[in-house]
C-alpha cells in the first residue's frame, strides 16, 4: 500500500539523458502534457485533469510513465492519487536552455 506523498521512482539527476529526453518529447501526446507542466504546479492524472479525455486512461498513463522515466516528470502518490510536475530545475540544470526553447516552439504552433 502507498502512503501519503510517496514519489515514484525517477532517474536522478545526474543520471537524466538528453536523448531520452528528446525521444519521450518527440510524441504529440507527450509534448501537450509539456505545455501544460510547463504552466508550473502539480497536475492531477486524470484524463480531464490534463484536459485529454479522448485518450484511454491506460494509453495517458503510458504517456506519463515515458515522461517519469525519462526524467521529465515526477509523480507523487497521495492516497489513490497521482500527480505530475515538471522537474524545471533539474531539466534546466543538466540541459541549459533546453524547456525554454520548447516553450517558443510549443507557442509558435
Amino acid at each position: 500500500m502507498r502512503g501519503q506523498d510517496e514519489w515514484l521512482p525517477q532517474p536522478a539527476t545526474e543520471d537524466i539523458e538528453l536523448v531520452k529526453v528528446l525521444h519521450a518529447l518527440g510524441d504529440p501526446v507527450r509534448l501537450r502534457l509539456l505545455s501544460l507542466y510547463l504552466e508550473g504546479g502539480e497536475v492531477s492524472c486524470t484524463l480531464e485533469g490534463v484536459g485529454l479525455d479522448h485518450l484511454h486512461k491506460s494509453t495517458l498513463s503510458h504517456h506519463m510513465k515515458v515522461l517519469r522515466a525519462a526524467g521529465v516528470t515526477a509523480t507523487r502518490v497521495a492516497g489513490r492519487n497521482r500527480f505530475v510536475r515538471l522537474r524545471r530545475q533539474d531539466l534546466d540544470g543538466r540541459f541549459p536552455g533546453l524547456l525554454d526553447a520548447l516553450l517558443k516552439g510549443l507557442e509558435a504552433q
